[in-house]
């Protein structure tokens, strides 16, 4: 109770003088801890629902703060969500990054109410100012909820045309979120992440090739026309951009050009096989090798590229360059790294460890690369054991006959250390340099029989373990040693080590005759009493000497070996019984009892001692498999170098002369109006990463052909229209005078604008890529920026009387008006763009009060309708093919209520389709379609085979032309074809759309007399609530919901999927148990059929 009562004190300075009214409760102690806990948060929230609903900023401010406070404190604000979201289209940024904040967490926890703001995100992403947008985009993609797909789909679509390059960036990022949640909608990501690859901004770069790597690693084609582009960005992208791209050209290269180390590769190759050779034979590989190696242009500028990136200050981009030398330089280049990789050592502990580790892997190979920087490997007393071992590990792999007498020197200390784990270490690296270094074998030797008198018992233990390795190498030569490892048995009692000693003995009794069968009498003493690891050497010993020295043994290994019959362990009794029988002969022992002297006693191979490192450079150096020494989720292996280049054409980007056209377009618009720049001035400051280029890229981004220009022209005038709002109210006044003007001087501007268009998609079309546009660019560029401060009075002017002008064409009271201008993020505007060439008005000089009534009568009249997200997503499905009459292969469809992705007119259908045999089911697609006229239907791709029972669901859209006709088609696989129809319910046809009551009223005043459909029903009376009245009707057809002032008239809008015509229904409850039930609609056929399907969903309980 205290702690709830302290955190409700903390809210402000008012709860101190209430402390004493709240005494009784918190101190009570008959009330439970939770009571006082859940009252307090009552209260608490109320105080914040009061704080969100204030008109002070500042109110609203300290509360979100609050709340997202609560949420990291793990308390539960689901609660609020209503009070928050009210406050999304608050015009305080701050207070809106917040709000997203809080909608992200309880996205998914809270699914229904996330989706009741997804239309406030929709109207989000278009607004002027570039950190909304993107954080919009940012919120939409977090909201993990499959049914959202389609519209998650069309804000990256529209994000990645966006002017700003930081809006761009978070589309890429949406890009892989989206993939994660439904993999189906690959190939159109891919498009998103083809057009995005074109990007010349380095914001966006990095994030589109992490996509890339993502959703389609594979796709190496779509790297080619950008190969160049991208090595030329690569020193200004962000730093984690840099490592993506640097590891996913590393990849590409692999794929692309010829080994740089090819040459020396076959070199070697014929030296070796010299002797074997004939003379002729030797002179036809000589002039083979001859042949000089010529490292591919492309090949070169990656690595040129990339040099000065390792002055990097990010560790992971040295490493990531480091890399990309290692796997595709030249041998004689590769080197450069080294003292890059050295500088990292100075890192903390945790980026010297990675650091290391691959150093390791690199020193085995190239031990000349590290040589020179021996001493930064030298270990220090403050290192951390794992930092120890790598350096150790290191120092092994560069020792050498010039550097052993210090490395030896150095070994000696560390084998003092008191960190017995490297300690251990070093005894083993000192057995690998013996081995390695023929000239210090016996020096090393000696030195670890030293260590044999050494206090510590595991420096003892593992001296034992690498000299029993070593003595295997030339054991003629050390007796001595081995008499004085028996002698140890006594004092060592590590199992490792005294098994050593037994299996050194064993191995050579013949050299220790005397000493063997006494070791053997000790050990038979204590066997009952030793490791398992002990006594199965005990019986080796005890085997070896009975063939070798039967008359003193035979006993004494019989006694062992009945000491084993009995041991607990299972290992130690097989091992006994085995032994017995192979060196006992008997009447049961077979053919094998002969052979029992070669089998024990046969001659071992001495053992490798090599570097744990050196089969690790099978994993790309850098990566989390290389450090794990396994194969990680989401592992790309690197290829082999092909041994032929593939065509180095791919990368050619055509780059066609139209200087001279282009300097005239540019020459004549700069007579008639300056250039216009893509960013406002706060936008600029905003995005200032983005150079000249990256301005040009936005509008290069745009669909090819000549409608799609002129749709996404128009978009991006009015989004930089929209930029300018904030400095809007302070130039009203000045720039209303130029916001309207004459039609003629608006066609004479039309015409001009629509020729430039004309010759501009020309040229776009024949350079195939938005790099020719960089020609222009490019000559522009020092003009636009030197002329940049003269030309923005101009520049706002421009784009005010665009938007002027297309107002006042929406104010024009036609009435499919409002449906066409719909700037909703659901108009399919990349499926099927409006072809309107854009007019660069000229200002018409008017009175400031006649400019003013304009303004006002435009406004009042502009009317916001946008189709909004479904409120209610029925899951009944329908029967397509019955499994009984699709000899095992059902299909059930059902509407998801989302827009189509396929085109704006068509309805989109998901059908599932389920394998009910028991064998596999081929080549799954939509044969022969039998539709009416005018209908038409996209189908899925097809499917190449369906497992038993499994199942899978594939989109159709079909474009039902406004009507409940049936859409005839044919369902094949491999072998038959089944005829299949689909019937829309008359609901399924619509769209919803939000309106606010005035523009609800003003459409239906115009949708009068022939278009008004009518009815007096009797409503069940448990359908005459509000709520339950509402989920009836939207569960009937996808209408959205209009607000209404009065209790007893409920409103719903929706536009028809094919002509965007508008259907308005009302219900008015009347006294009693009647009802008012008006459709207004333009097209009274489906009206009525509405109005039919309705009456029984409401009259019926």
């Amino acid at each position: 109770m205290s702690a709830s009562g302290l955190g409700y004190n903390e809210q402000g300075g008012e709860a101190a003088p209430e402390q004493g009214q709240e005494a009784t409760p918190t101190t009570a102690p008959s009330v439970p801890a939770a009571f006082g806990l859940f009252s307090s948060d009552t209260k608490k929230n109320e105080d914040l629902k009061q704080m969100l609903e204030s008109n002070k900023d500042s109110a609203k401010l300290d509360a979100m703060k609050r709340i997202v406070g609560m949420i990291a404190k793990g308390k539960n604000a689901s609660e609020l969500f209503p009070a928050v979201v009210k406050n999304v289209a608050s015009k305080n940024i701050e207070i809106k990054k917040l709000v997203y904040v809080y909608l992200m967490r309880y996205a998914e926890e809270q699914q229904d109410l996330a989706l009741l703001s997804i239309s406030t995100f929709q109207r989000a992403l278009k607004d002027p100012n570039q950190l909304i947008r993107a954080s919009a985009l940012r919120v939409l993609s977090s909201i993990r909820v499959p049914i959202i797909v389609p519209i998650m789909m069309l804000a990256i679509k529209e994000a990645s045309a966006d002017l700003s390059p930081y809006v761009r960036k978070n589309a890429a990022h949406a890009i892989q979120k989206l993939y994660s949640l439904d993999p189906e909608q690959k190939e159109m990501l891919i498009e998103v992440i083809e057009k995005l690859l074109k990007d010349k901004s380095t914001l966006v770069a990095g994030s589109v090739v992490m996509a890339f790597e993502e959703v389609c690693p594979d796709r190496i084609d779509l790297i080619h026309k950008n190969y160049r582009k991208l090595c030329n960005l690569l020193v200004d992208v962000e730093e984690w951009g840099q490592i993506v791209i640097i590891h996913m050209l590393t990849r590409y290269a692999r794929t692309q050009f010829v080994s740089p180390w090819k040459e020396d590769g076959v070199l070697d190759e014929d030296n070796e096989k010299d002797f074997y050779e004939s003379d002729e034979e030797q002179k036809k590989k000589d002039q083979k090798v001859k042949k000089p190696y010529a490292m591919d242009p492309d090949h070169r500028l990656l690595i040129r590229n990339t040099k000065p990136l390792l002055q990097s200050r990010n560790a992971a981009v040295v490493m990531a360059v480091a890399q990309l030398y290692w796997h595709l330089a030249p041998k004689s280049e590769a080197g450069i790294v080294s003292k890059s990789l050295v500088r990292l050592l100075r890192s903390n502990r945790e980026v010297q460890y990675i650091v290391l580790q691959n150093i390791a892997t690199m020193s085995i190979q190239r031990k000349g690369m590290f040589e020179p920087y021996l001493k930064s490997f030298y270990v220090r007393s403050t290192d951390p054991t794992m930092i120890k071992t790598s350096k150790l590990e290191i120092l092994t792999n560069l020792a050498n006959e010039a550097n052993i007498s210090t490395l030896l020197r150095e070994f000696q200390t560390y084998v003092k250390s008191q960190d017995k784990q490297f300690a251990a270490a070093t005894i083993q690296a000192i057995g690998r340099c013996a081995t390695n270094i023929s000239e210090v074998t016996d020096t090393c030797l000696n030195g670890l029989v030293c260590l044999l008198s050494n206090r510590d018992e595991i420096v003892v233990a593992e001296s034992v373990v690498v000299i029993k390795k070593l003595l295997q190498t030339q054991p003629a030569h050390h007796g001595e040693i081995i008499k004085h490892m028996a002698k140890l048995l006594d004092t060592i009692t590590v199992p490792v080590a005294r098994a050593s000693i037994l299996w050194l003995i064993g191995e050579y009794c013949e050299r220790v005759p005397k000493i063997a069968p006494d070791v053997l009498r000790k050990m038979a003493k204590s066997f009952t009493n030793e490791d398992d690891l002990v006594k199965l050497q005990i019986l080796n010993l005890g085997a070896k000497l009975y063939l070798t020295n039967s008359k003193q043994t035979k006993l004494l290994t019989q006694y062992i070996l009945n000491l084993g019959k009995y041991d607990q362990s299972y290992d130690i009794r097989d091992r006994t019984r085995f032994i017995r029988q192979l060196i006992v002969p008997n009447e049961k022992s077979g053919a094998l009892s002969k052979y029992a002297k070669k089998i024990f006693l046969a001659q071992k191979p001495a053992p490798l001692l090599e570097s744990p490192f050196k089969d690790r450079d099978r994993f790309q150096l850098g990566t989390l498999s290389h450090t794990l020494n396994t194969k990680a989720t989401g592992y790309l292996e690197l290829s082999n170098w092909p041994e032929v280049a593939p065509d180095p054409s791919v990368r050619n980007v055509e780059v066609i002369e139209l200087g001279k056209e282009w300097s005239v377009a540019l020459g004549k618009a700069k007579k008639e109006k300056p250039i216009e720049k893509f960013y406002s001035d706060s936008e600029e400051e905003s995005a200032s990463t983005t150079d000249t280029e990256s301005e040009s890229t936005s509008e290069s981004e745009k669909e090819k052909n000549g409608k799609e220009e002129g749709s996404s022209m128009d978009n991006s005038e009015s989004s930089s229209s929209e930029e300018l709002s904030d400095s809007e109210s302070e130039s009203k006044e000045g720039t209303a005078k130029k916001k309207f003007k004459t039609t003629e001087e608006r066609h004479s501007d039309s015409d001009e604008t629509e020729k430039k268009t004309k010759l501009i998609s020309k040229k776009r079309k024949s350079s195939g890529s938005s790099d020719s546009e960089s020609i222009s660019t490019e000559e522009s560029s020092s003009d636009s920026e030197s002329e940049s401060d003269s030309e923005s009075d101009a520049e706002y002017r421009k784009r005010k009387n665009a938007v002027a002008s297309k107002r006042k064409e929406m104010v024009v009271p036609e009435k499919k008006a409002p449906t066409k201008q719909d700037v909703s993020l659901l108009d399919l505007d990349d499926f099927n763009p409006v072809s309107t060439p854009v007019a660069f008005p000229t200002p018409a000089i008017l009175s400031p009060s006649l400019v003013a009534d304009l303004e006002g009568l435009s406004l009042s009249r502009s009317s916001v309708i946008d189709v909004s997200s479904p409120v209610f997503v029925p899951m009944k499905t329908h029967e397509l093919l019955h499994r009984m009459s699709g000899k095992g292969l059902a299909a059930h469809y059902h509407f998801s209520r989302q827009p189509c992705i396929y085109g704006d007119q068509m309805v989109s259908v998901q059908v599932t389709l389920m394998n009910t045999t028991d064998q596999k089911l081929e080549n799954i697609h939509i044969g022969e379609r039998k539709l009416p006229a005018g209908m038409k239907m996209h189908v899925f791709n097809p499917i190449e085979f369906l497992e038993p029972e499994e199942s899978i669901t594939v989109s159709v859209g079909i474009d039902f032309c406004d009507s409940t006709q049936t859409a005839s088609f044919q369902l094949c696989t491999k072998e038959d074809h089944f005829n299949v129809n689909i019937q829309p319910p008359v609901g399924e046809l619509l769209l919803p759309v939000t309106m606010s009551e005035k523009d609800f009223k003003t459409e239906q005043g115009m949708l009068t007399g022939m278009n008004e459909t009518s009815a007096t029903i009797t409503v069940a009376p448990q359908n005459s609530t509000r709520l339950v009245l509402l989920e009836k009707v939207v569960k009937a057809a996808n209408l959205g919901v209009v607000p209404s002032g009065q209790d007893n008239i409920h409103r719903f809008a929706a536009k028809t999927v094919h002509s965007g015509s508008l259907m308005l229904v009302t219900v008015e409850l009347k006294e009693g148990s009647t009802a008012q039930l008006i459709i207004n609609t333009e097209k009274p056929v489906i009206g009525s059929i509405l109005l039919r399907e309705l009456k029984p969903v409401l009259s019926q309980g």
